[in-house]
């Protein structure tokens, strides 16, 4: 189905623009301007949206601007309003199960821990809504991984992930046109093809090789989100130290 609705996710404001996090908000905003679109406030559904022509057709890219776990608000209220059904709506997140570089595109699939695609699967009483995972890696030993997403990348992983953006934006006529299933081939051909050894990351250990699709994915995952997740369930806000928002 071709997507009427595009969300980045990420973390408003200026202190978390550059964070792993945001990774969401950077596909969003270079995919507005490869569109000539700009993002505006839109208020009603806590919300930056723009609208612009994609094929033959009209899609609307959005960035919540709630923070991370509370995405489902802003997208199920938008996705409400203007009838949208799930299998009409591509997220764009980070994943903490792929390295930095590396990007996959999948429709439905479960949560893996990411409190932005938990909060939005909740809203929208559904799992099956496409999403696009852009690699950000896991942290090294000793770290938590909620410091690890809320942290900038260092310069090298940066265009890595910027690279991986790029590489979904060449294909971004087909993906608005909902032509999912040959792009995703597309890049995970071209991507194991370019695939060298990794060198050693004193901030990041080695990050598995992604799992088929349907299996475990985050975004969020080994992390206190991880552990809210199990036995009761977590309050909408998970506690987090004064002046930090919820992974």
């Amino acid at each position: 189905m071709r997507p009427e609705l595009v969300v980045g996710l990420g973390n408003p404001g200026p202190k978390y623009e550059g964070t792993r996090h945001n990774a969401g908000f950077w596909f969003a905003d270079r995919l507005a301007a490869r569109l000539g679109a700009d993002f505006r406030p839109a208020r009603r559904f806590s919300l930056d949206a723009c609208e612009a022509t994609a094929g033959a057709g009209r899609v609307r890219l959005v960035k919540p601007t709630t923070y991370m776990n509370r995405s489902g608000q802003a997208v199920g209220g938008i996705a409400e309003y203007y009838r949208i059904a799930p299998a009409a709506i591509l997220v764009v997140h980070d994943d903490l199960d792929l390295p930095p570089g590396t990007v996959r595109i999948k429709e439905g699939g479960g949560h893996g821990g990411h409190n932005g695609l938990r909060d939005i699967a909740a809203h929208l009483g559904t799992r099956d809504f496409a999403r696009v995972r852009l690699g950000i890696g896991r942290p090294g030993p000793g770290r938590d991984p909620i410091d690890y997403v809320l942290d900038r990348p260092r310069a090298e992983d940066r265009r890595l992930i910027d690279d991986a953006i790029g590489q979904v934006l060449e294909w971004s006529e087909a993906v608005l046109a909902g032509d999912l299933q040959p792009v995703m081939k597309a890049l995970h051909t071209r991507q194991e093809k370019g695939r060298g050894e990794a060198g050693d990351d004193p901030d990041r250990k080695p990050t598995k090789a992604a799992k088929p699709e349907g299996s475990r994915e985050s975004g969020d995952s080994g992390g206190r989100g991880d552990r809210a997740s199990q036995g009761a369930p977590s309050p909408p806000v998970p506690s987090v130290p004064p002046g930090r928002p919820a992974a």
